[in-house]
């Protein structure tokens, strides 16, 4: 008998429940309240929000915003050490997939000591993190979700896969209010992100039922509201995109990723590359590699970006792909490796390291560096 895991948190969905921040915290049993979160959160109000909820709970706080893009190992320290210092019981984050990262982090070195290099991998998490209860910002990275967190060993120049059922948080308050100030861009660079989560969780090797169905919505509703939210900004389209973002992580979470993944991580840790950039640029070839392993899978995929089957599975998993990449190039975004990396000097050992990537081991069709070349030759 196949016997599958699904896990996920509590999930609050709907407009304006981040107002219910505190009281989920206090029914974790805080006392005081360990908030993550960044300045972008800070200058659109957000986070003197969350202030002002917790405030009104008679809740104390200790604020840590110490978090840059791609989360780094030293950050992490710091604010494991604050916490602690701190006497603080329930870790909270209100931001996109860095802050929400970086939470976990400082979690999982604070309740289990030593550096977080020593939890690269999957399942080396020994003790219980504390609680933890995440309210996203962006409608993309599923960390809200997700048993996955991903921070850079800056010595090593490599973004760490760190995966374990005790990374996923408590509860996530999941508000579409929050994405009411956020750029095109970020919009963009978020959807397109859960769009390769629920892509390559639907082709994984370890996807199940549970998970597919998660995935294929996720994909529908991103290819149908992405355009309609940027267009016309409402919050019943960016409500749609918060949807298919919780879909995608429910799905990747419990399938894991792929070589899209492996690479945009070894790209980001060795480049330092905004993770949203990469995936316009990769996603497409690295579904063209993958099709011999998985041709009726990518065609289901295929069905749903162009709205109906062609003559074959092939030949619906491969108009899908190009019609993909228009979709992508329609967005205004950026789909050649040059226009990001700029030089192609550090590909091979970019290609090397993800050799090492855990999204790597759930890939369709295995790959080693040379085939990374290849893809990334393909994308330049």
């Amino acid at each position: 008998m196949d016997v599958r895991k699904f896990s996920i948190p509590e999930i609050l969905f709907g407009q304006g429940s981040l107002k219910y921040a505190a009281l989920c915290a206090k029914r974790l049993g805080a006392e005081r309240v360990f908030l993550v979160s960044d300045a972008g959160l800070e200058g659109a109000g957000w986070v003197d929000q969350v202030f002002s909820i917790l405030e009104d709970e008679h809740l104390a706080w200790t604020y840590f915003n110490g978090i840059s893009a791609n989360p780094r190992d030293h950050q992490i320290k710091a604010g494991a050490r604050l916490y602690r210092e701190s006497h603080c019981d329930v870790v909270m984050a209100i931001g996109g997939g860095s802050p929400m990262d970086g939470a976990k982090g400082v979690a999982l070195v604070a309740s289990n000591g030593g550096e977080v290099q020593d939890y690269e991998g999957a399942n080396r998490i020994q003790r219980p993190l504390p609680p933890m209860v995440f309210m996203p910002s962006t409608a993309g990275s599923g960390a809200d979700i997700s048993q996955f967190t991903i921070i850079t060993d800056m010595q090593r120049q490599v973004k760490m896969s760190i995966i374990s059922r005790t990374l996923v948080p408590n509860i996530s308050i999941i508000d579409p209010e929050l994405l009411t100030t956020k750029t095109r861009e970020l919009i963009i660079s978020s959807a397109i992100d859960a769009l390769a989560h629920a892509v390559e969780a639907y082709i994984s090797t370890i996807a199940s039922t549970l998970t597919e169905i998660q995935s294929l919505k996720a994909i529908d509703l991103i290819m149908k509201y992405l355009p309609i939210a940027l267009e016309e900004r409402t919050l019943t389209a960016l409500e749609k995109l918060s949807s298919a973002s919780t879909s995608a992580a429910m799905a990747f979470s419990n399938a894991s990723l792929g070589l899209d993944h492996a690479l945009a991580h070894s790209l980001g840790g060795k480049l330092d590359l905004a993770h949203g950039l990469i995936h316009p640029v990769l996603l497409p070839p690295v579904m063209r590699f993958n099709l011999p392993a998985c041709v009726e899978k990518v065609a289901d995929i295929g069905e749903i970006i162009l709205g109906g089957r062609q003559s074959s599975a092939e030949a619906t998993a491969r108009e899908g792909i190009a019609h993909l990449e228009v979709f992508f190039a329609d967005l205004g975004i950026t789909t050649r490796l040059r226009d990001i990396v700029h030089t192609s000097d550090a590909l091979p050992q970019v290609c090397e390291m993800a050799t090492y990537d855990a999204c790597l081991v759930t890939n369709p069709r295995p790959a080693t560096a040379e085939d990374m070349m290849h893809i990334c030759e393909a994308s330049w």
